[in-house]
């Protein structure tokens, strides 16, 4: 959630829709892609024609696909943030003994995004990859960075992008969400009961380096495994002594 331009280049704006929009529609030709967008046809080809040229997107038949060289690109921006490596081997471990699905989340322009995924003997397979972006107030490891951010940006998020419902649980009042985050930071981890994906659950916890929160980690699972005392108790206390030991790391390597 980065500041309004003052004179935004329409040129670029539009060119970022239909890329967004060739991601959304699992690729699509010319005209599928025009109709999807509502723009002339002969715009929406100058744009993948130069796209093609450059290398970004690619052209099976008559159908334009995101290409390779997005994904250079994301892995350069990937690396450039330190608790990457870091909390990486950490999580494959936290994956390996829960069998479940481990995760790492980062915060950018108020929504989350997915920094690494690792999947234990168990794990299931649930929607989204490496990159995938979700709004914060309806995941586990959103709400455990939004406990831990100044209360003026989590108004500002909010104003910004809403509290859309994924599924029945997801909070959408804003007083809700409030009373959410103050229990999230007394007890120090957040859990997600099927707010975002029906079936699964989550249990989550902030990364602070010198008391800036700057991501999450969680385990997620089935609803008939993360249970009772399991879920309760067991993950939440594993899932402290990983965000311990990436902590550490994360403030004095």
């Amino acid at each position: 959630m980065g500041p309004s331009a003052t004179n935004p280049v329409k040129s670029i704006e539009a060119m970022f829709t239909i890329v967004e929009a060739l991601k959304q529609l699992d690729g699509a030709g010319v005209t599928e892609l025009a109709d999807h967008l509502e723009l002339p046809k002969s715009t929406i080809h100058n744009y993948l024609a130069t796209l093609e040229q450059e290398e970004y997107v690619v052209k099976e038949g008559t159908t334009y696909r995101v290409g390779l060289r997005f994904l250079d690109l994301g892995a350069y921006a990937r690396d450039q943030v330190e608790m990457f490596e870091v909390a990486k081997p950490e999580l494959e471990h936290l994956a390996s003994e829960t069998g479940e699905l481990a995760n790492l989340l980062v915060e950018e322009h108020g929504k989350g995004s997915y920094l690494y995924r690792t999947r234990g003997e168990m794990a299931v397979q649930v929607k989204g990859h490496v990159g995938t972006r979700a709004p914060l107030h309806s995941t586990g490891l959103g709400k455990a960075i939004l406990a831990h951010l100044p209360e003026e940006r989590v108004e500002s998020i909010v104003d910004h992008h809403g509290m859309p419902a994924s599924t029945p649980e997801t909070i959408t009042d804003r007083d809700e969400l409030f009373d959410a985050l103050e229990r999230i930071r007394d007890r120090g981890f957040a859990f997600d009961d099927e707010e975002r994906l029906r079936g699964l659950r989550c249990v989550a916890a902030p990364i602070l380096a010198n008391d800036d929160v700057v991501g999450a980690i969680s385990v997620s699972g089935p609803t008939n495994r993360l249970r009772d005392d399991r879920y309760r108790e067991e993950l939440p206390q594993k899932l402290l002594e990983v965000q311990n030991v990436i902590e550490l790391n994360v403030t004095y390597s």
